[in-house]
C-alpha cells in the first residue's frame, strides 16, 4: 500500500481554488466540485484509486448484526440492509472518494449550473440502462425526484423543498431551478438515487417492503434473498455502464451477500469459521489479541490496516436535552467527568486509540486548541451572551490519571451537580426537591464493546449517587426509539466528512428538536449553530467555509451533548487473501466506494 499523491493534489485543487460560483461559467462539464475544478480531466480514463486491469468473479461475504423487512432503502418504513442504497442504485453523477466533494458523470453525462447557482441542468447518458433493458429517462429522473422528495425517507425531503421547479427543457435534459442560494444544492442534486417510474405504478411507493424488489440501472441486482436472514446481490452481466470512465476497474466481484447474525459475537465466530469472508474490526485491542485463529495463522485469511485522512466524526454517549435533568450544561459536564475515558480506553483498547477531541478532530476543519481567534472569533461573536463556556475561550476534555478510582474526575463532578442544584443525600444524587437523579441509558442488541463501556461507566456513577437503568434491545425497536427521541443517553456515531453541507442542517437544525427523524438526537436549539451552517453552504471562498465549520465545531463541542469515546485514522478488515484491493488508498479510506465496489477476487 502506497500513499495517493495523486490525492494529495487533488485535495489541495478542491479546496484552495476560490470561486465566486459553483462553477465558472454555465457550460455543460464532465464533473463539478464544490470548490474549484474537478482534479480529473474530462477525457480522465478512471478513477485514480481503482486497479483498471482487475479481474472479475469471485464472491465477497459480509456481517450485519440485525435484521431487515424491507429491501427498498429510500421510505421511512422498515429496516433494509444499509448497503442496498450505495450498491443498489445509481444517481446522475458519481462521487471521488479521494476529493472532498467532486462530481463526475454516471447517469449523466455531463453537468451545467447557473453562474448564480440558481439551476443546474443534466444531459443523460443515451446509453443508461435500467437492468431490464429499458432507457433510463428524463420522465424517471423527474418522478424519482419528486417521489422521493414526498413520499420517500426524511434524507430527500429538506432538499425537494428548496426545489422551485423540475423540468425536462429538452430530450435527454433535466433542469432543476432554487428557491435559495445554496452552492451545494447541484451536487446534492446528482447523488439523488434513480428508479424506473413504471414499476410502480398502481402500487404505494411509501409502504414498499419485500414483496417489491426496486428495479435501478446499477451494476448489481438484488438476485435472492430470505427475509432477515440474508440478501445476495448478483453482478449483471448487462451493466450499461461497465466502460464509462467512473465505472472503470470498479464492481469487479460476482457476488456481494450479506448475512445477518443476533449479535457481534455470533458474527465473528461466523467469520472465523469461513462462512463470511471479511471482517471490520473496530476494537484495537480485539484486533491485536483476537484475530489469531487458524485462517489466520495458515495464511487463508489476511488482516488489512486501511489509513484515511477523513475527520474523527462523533462517537459515544449522546444525552437526550429534551429530558430537564439534562438541559444544565454543568449537568453535562459532570457525566463527562465521571466518565474515566483512559481507564476504559485502557481496558478496552490496550490504550491504544486517540479519543475523539471534536466532531472534526483530524482534519483542518477541527476547531483549533484555545481562544477562537480571526474569522472563526468574528463568526461567533454576534452570538457572545447565548454561547456556552468554552465555545470562545476554549474548550478540551478532561483527562483522569487512568486510575479506576478517577478521584479528581469524580470530585469536580460533584461540584458541577451542586452547582446545578443536585447533592448527594443518604448515598443519591437529589435536587432540593428531592427528585432522584435517575435516567435511562438505551442500547441496541449486538454490541458487547457498547455493553462494556457502560458497565464501567455506571459503576462510576454509583459513586456520585447515580443508579441509571441500561435497557438492551433488537434493531427495530431501537430504531423506532431514536426516531421518536424516546431516550434519556444512548451510542451514536455521527461520521462527518471533509466538505460537510446540507446534511448538518438534519443533524443539528432545531427543527429536529420535536419533528422526528432527524439526526439531532441531543436536542440541540442553537441559532449560533443554524448560522455558521448557512455561512457553509453559501461561502464564496475556502477561507470563510473552513473558518464557518470551524466555528460550529466549537459550538458543538463546547455544547457537551456527547460523551466521546474514541476514533482510530485507520480502518482495520481481516478478510480472505483472495479478497484484493489496489495499492493506492483514496483520502476518504475505508469508506463508501471501497470495499467491495474497488476490491477483486484473485485466484
Amino acid at each position: 500500500m502506497k500513499p495517493n499523491y495523486f490525492r494529495a493534489a487533488s485535495i489541495i485543487a478542491g479546496l484552495a481554488a476560490l470561486m465566486l460560483g459553483t462553477t465558472a461559467s454555465a457550460e455543460p462539464k464532465h464533473g463539478i466540485a464544490m470548490y474549484g475544478e474537478p482534479a480529473l480531466p474530462p477525457d480522465f480514463v478512471s478513477l485514480p484509486y481503482v486497479n483498471t486491469d482487475a479481474p472479475t468473479g469471485g464472491r465477497i461475504v459480509q456481517g450485519e448484526v440485525g435484521s431487515f423487512d424491507s429491501l427498498n432503502p429510500h421510505i421511512r418504513k422498515g429496516r433494509v440492509p444499509w448497503q442496498l442504497r450505495f450498491l443498489a442504485f445509481e444517481s446522475l453523477m458519481g462521487r471521488s472518494w479521494d476529493e472532498p466533494f467532486t462530481l463526475y458523470g454516471l447517469l449523466a453525462e455531463s453537468i451545467e449550473v447557473g453562474e448564480d447557482g440558481s439551476w443546474v441542468e443534466f444531459t443523460l447518458n443515451p446509453s443508461a440502462r435500467f437492468s431490464d433493458g429499458s432507457p433510463v429517462t428524463t420522465e424517471d429522473v423527474l418522478w424519482s425526484f419528486e417521489t422521493l422528495g414526498t413520499q420517500g425517507h426524511g434524507r430527500y425531503e429538506a432538499t425537494w423543498s428548496k426545489i422551485k421547479s423540475s423540468t425536462s427543457p429538452s430530450d435527454g435534459t433535466v433542469r432543476f431551478e432554487f428557491n435559495e442560494q445554496n452552492r451545494e444544492l447541484a451536487l446534492i442534486m446528482g447523488l439523488r438515487p434513480i428508479l424506473k417510474k413504471a414499476q410502480w405504478d398502481g402500487k404505494d411507493f411509501a409502504q414498499s417492503g419485500l414483496d417489491t424488489i426496486p428495479i435501478s440501472s446499477a451494476p448489481y441486482v438484488i438476485d435472492d434473498f430470505q427475509a432477515g436472514r440474508f440478501v445476495s446481490l448478483k453482478r449483471n452481466a448487462d451493466y450499461w455502464g461497465r466502460d464509462i470512465p467512473f465505472r472503470r476497474g470498479t464492481n469487479n466481484l460476482d457476488e456481494i451477500r450479506m448475512e445477518f447474525y443476533g449479535d457481534s459475537t455470533a458474527m465473528f465466530e461466523a467469520f472465523k469459521a469461513g462462512v463470511l469472508n471479511t471482517m471490520r474490526e473496530t476494537n484495537a485491542a480485539k484486533w491485536q489479541i483476537q484475530y489469531d485463529f487458524p485462517r489466520i495463522a495458515n495464511g487463508s485469511f489476511v488482516k488489512s490496516i486501511i489509513p484515511h485522512e477523513r475527520p474523527s466524526g462523533m462517537t459515544g454517549f449522546v444525552m437526550n436535552t429534551r429530558n430537564p435533568i439534562f438541559k444544565d450544561w454543568r449537568v453535562r459536564q459532570a457525566m463527562i467527568q465521571a466518565f474515566n475515558f483512559e481507564f476504559i480506553n485502557e481496558r478496552l483498547n490496550a490504550g491504544a486509540l486517540p479519543r475523539i477531541t471534536s466532531y472534526f478532530s483530524n482534519s483542518r476543519l477541527g476547531m483549533k486548541d484555545g481562544k477562537a481567534t480571526g474569522r472563526v472569533a468574528e463568526f461567533l461573536e454576534p452570538f457572545t451572551e447565548d454561547l456556552l463556556p468554552g465555545t470562545l475561550d476554549g474548550y478540551a476534555l478532561p483527562a483522569s490519571d487512568g486510575s479506576e478510582r478517577n478521584r479528581k474526575g469524580i470530585r469536580e463532578a460533584i461540584r458541577l451537580f451542586e452547582e446545578a442544584g443536585w447533592t448527594v443525600k443518604d448515598g443519591v444524587m437529589t435536587n432540593e426537591d428531592g427528585t432522584p437523579f435517575v435516567f435511562e441509558i438505551v442500547l441496541q442488541n449486538g454490541s458487547s464493546e457498547n455493553t462494556a463501556i457502560i458497565n464501567i461507566y455506571t459503576q462510576a456513577l454509583e459513586r456520585l449517587g447515580i443508579f441509571p437503568s441500561v435497557s438492551s434491545m433488537d434493531s427495530a425497536q431501537f430504531r423506532e426509539r431514536m426516531t421518536n427521541y424516546d431516550f434519556d443517553m444512548t451510542y451514536e456515531r455521527w461520521g462527518l466528512s471533509l466538505s460537510p453541507g446540507n446534511e448538518q442542517t438534519r443533524y443539528w437544525g432545531s427543527e429536529g428538536v420535536k419533528n422526528p427523524g432527524s439526526r439531532n438526537l441531543m436536542g440541540m436549539e442553537s441559532p449560533a449553530a443554524e448560522e455558521m451552517i448557512r455561512r457553509m453552504l453559501n461561502s464564496e471562498n475556502q477561507d470563510d467555509y473552513v473558518a464557518a465549520v470551524q466555528a460550529l465545531d466549537r459550538i458543538l463541542t463546547a455544547g457537551r451533548y456527547v460523551i466521546p469515546i474514541w476514533y482510530s485514522d485507520e480502518s482495520y478488515l481481516a478478510h480472505d487473501k483472495r479478497l484484493k484491493y489496489p495499492d493506492v488508498i483514496p483520502a476518504y479510506g475505508d469508506w463508501i466506494g471501497f470495499q467491495p465496489d474497488v476490491w477483486w477476487w484473485e485466484q
